[in-house]
């Protein structure tokens, strides 16, 4: 059998929040296949993580705004944007979650891809090719009490994602979200830590009852690696025809209602 090329060597890749978890894995697997990784975040990812690293923070207009300049300035642009810059707030009764946490999180999770996208994807449509994908959560479609905030802004970059694909398609732009289910990243086994916390147990034991409750066939929390490669299977020529689409990595998470 032979594996087709995934046309991803020399493409300029893009990838937010990539210091750490699920983005620095995207980027490994980027650099593994050829391409020129840029990361950006407010932190510096590991020495060795072969990409160019732009320091940004994503949850201000401002801070996107420089970042976009930056990559365009030096870069010329990029041909993959992976907009996975987010971050889940202090959990909370939804009845009693302030203005302010609810800001943070559409912040966050919605308007840092919006407004990236907004600087960088006209670029793609000059072109007349390129790829966006959205990193939004399985959360979006099945929220867990205490993280409403979270769950209704991945839940609106879904929709966003959607619409903006029906407008830049016929100008040979791909918008796609990948929907991760209980993977277990850096900022992950933090939530998971203030949660057990909260409830009086070891991480261990919250992420078992967490398996549980969403009945994970798989029987066990994903890896990074694991949403990495279906957001470069997304972006590379093997999904030239896939656009408006979302995808779920979450081993088959069966929610009990």
């Amino acid at each position: 059998m032979t594996i087709p090329d995934e046309g991803l060597e020399g493409l300029r890749v893009l990838i937010t929040g990539g210091s750490r978890g699920l983005g620095r894995a995207t980027a490994r697997r980027f650099a593994a296949a050829g391409a020129t990784v840029l990361t950006a975040s407010r932190t510096a990812p590991p020495e060795d993580l072969p990409a160019t690293f732009i320091p940004a923070d994503l949850a201000t207009g401002p801070g996107v705004a420089e970042l976009g300049r930056q990559v365009l300035d030096r870069f010329g642009g990029v041909d993959v944007l992976v907009d996975n810059a987010g971050a889940t707030s202090a959990p909370a009764p939804t009845l009693r979650r302030s203005d302010e946490s609810w800001l943070a999180d559409l912040e966050m999770n919605l308007l840092s891809a919006v407004r990236l996208d907004r600087v960088l994807v006209p670029g793609m449509v000059e072109r007349g090719s390129g790829v966006v994908v959205h990193v939004s959560s399985i959360a979006s479609r099945l929220p867990q009490r205490t993280a409403a905030s979270y769950a209704a802004a991945k839940a609106a970059l879904n929709a966003y994602s959607r619409e903006l694909a029906t407008e830049v398609g016929g100008h040979g732009v791909r918008v796609v979200c990948v929907l991760p289910g209980f993977v277990v990243t850096e900022g992950a086994a933090a939530h998971h830590q203030r949660i057990a916390d909260q409830q009086g147990v070891t991480v261990e034991e919250f992420r078992r009852q967490l398996t549980e409750r969403l009945s994970v066939p798989m029987g066990r929390p994903g890896e990074p690696e694991d949403a990495a490669e279906m957001i470069a299977f997304l972006a590379s020529k093997r999904a030239k025809w896939i656009t408006g689409a979302q995808f779920r990595v979450d081993g088959g998470i069966i929610p009990v209602v």
